[in-house]
């Protein structure tokens, strides 16, 4: 290296050693007023919640607003993220239920949401990981409630029609597939071992590349993992997380058969968020079984100019051919316009449950 670029190349660097000095001050001063908010509340009370998603939905959108790059707002939402993460952690780690092993596209989920200061807590079921929270032992819950390939994940919606939780957040998590497997060759592949889910989100490419291989559907991707890992011949569709923490090499990568394959998870807890700004609402509502009743509960929201984003059924469970209705709808339940939708929509429906109003998920 010659002196004119050692010389340049050492002015920039101590350029950086002194903004990482800054920056360093500056993340523990943020620190310090952010356990004084925590003092504040136990002072007047409200030690309790130490979360609010609404206020970190307003900081990432405000931070995305103000930034001039070149890191790109994905990238800073993940910094940022982390940072609060760490801030909160110093008044008490929350603790949140997943569905497990370690390793799932759940976990992934947790931790772009809630960062790496959170206390993992993984499930065996979602059933688990609702009654994790129910029961105290969890602050909060992220479970997955659709997939942009195979749509809803029916064991979630059912839950949520009788669980006293809210929904408090969102979490958009963009999904890639890869075979994970101890064998040197796809022809060595016997077995695949994955969630069924993931199978169905892979399905062309194995009827491509392994049609003579047997499928097993299991309780998750990490599981599936920990068994392609003990067993000669098998194969498992998980994550990159489960590739790393199961050691198992990529035989084959990003082989879901939708490019844009994206799953939804939802964040639950037992208070929803007040608004931020940017929210949704989500209800379940049942309609009386004669002509146009579900369009007479449709109306209100476009008489309010609400807009919805979903509209699922699914069945009661409790009467046979009868149907509730899941729906999100853009807004928070304290707005104007969607307070007199959800008047109206309680004196019109026979059944009617607000699941919560929350942030919009932060990419």
């Amino acid at each position: 290296m010659n002196e004119k670029l050692a010389g340049e190349l050492a002015a920039v660097r101590q350029q950086i050693d002194a903004l990482d000095a800054q920056l360093l001050a500056l993340l523990n001063q943020r620190a310090r007023y952010a356990q004084e908010v925590g003092a504040i509340k136990q002072r007047h009370g409200e030690g309790g919640v130490i979360y609010r998603p609404e206020r970190e939905a307003q900081v990432l959108q405000r931070i995305q607003a103000m930034n001039p790059g070149p890191l790109p707002n994905e990238s800073v939402t993940w910094f940022f993220r982390e940072v609060m993460s760490a801030c909160l952690s110093l008044e008490q780690p929350l603790g949140i239920a997943f569905l497990g092993p370690f390793g799932t596209f759940s976990e992934s989920a947790v931790t772009k949401h809630f960062g790496h200061a959170a206390r993992l807590m993984p499930q065996l079921s979602i059933d688990d990981v609702f009654r994790e929270v129910e029961a105290l032992h969890a602050d909060y819950a992220v479970v997955p409630i659709e997939n942009s390939t195979e749509g809803a994940i029916g064991r979630t919606l059912d839950l949520l029609l009788n669980t006293p939780l809210k929904i408090c957040g969102e979490v958009v998590l963009r999904i890639h597939q890869h075979l994970l497997s101890n064998a040197r060759a796809l022809d060595e592949v016997t077995k695949v071992y994955s969630h069924a889910q993931s199978l169905a989100q892979c399905h062309d490419w194995l009827n491509r590349s392994l049609p003579q291989a047997q499928r097993i559907p299991v309780g998750s991707n990490a599981q599936a993992a920990q068994f392609a890992g003990s067993e000669p011949g098998a194969a498992a569709i998980a994550g990159q997380a489960a590739a790393e923490r199961y050691q198992l090499p990529q035989l084959a990568s990003n082989i879901e058969d939708e490019p844009n394959n994206t799953t939804r998870f939802v964040v639950i807890g037992r208070q929803d968020a007040g608004p931020c700004g940017r929210d949704k609402t989500s209800l379940i509502m049942s309609a009386q079984n004669q002509t146009g009743a579900l369009s007479r509960l449709l109306a209100p929201f476009s008489d309010a100019g609400v807009s919805l984003t979903r509209l699922e059924s699914r069945p009661a469970r409790h009467t046979l051919w009868e149907y509730v209705f899941f729906v999100d709808l853009e807004g928070h339940r304290a707005d104007a316009a969607v307070h007199s939708a959800l008047t109206e929509l309680a004196r019109r429906a026979p059944y009617l449950k607000l699941l919560g109003s929350y942030p919009m998920a932060a990419y």
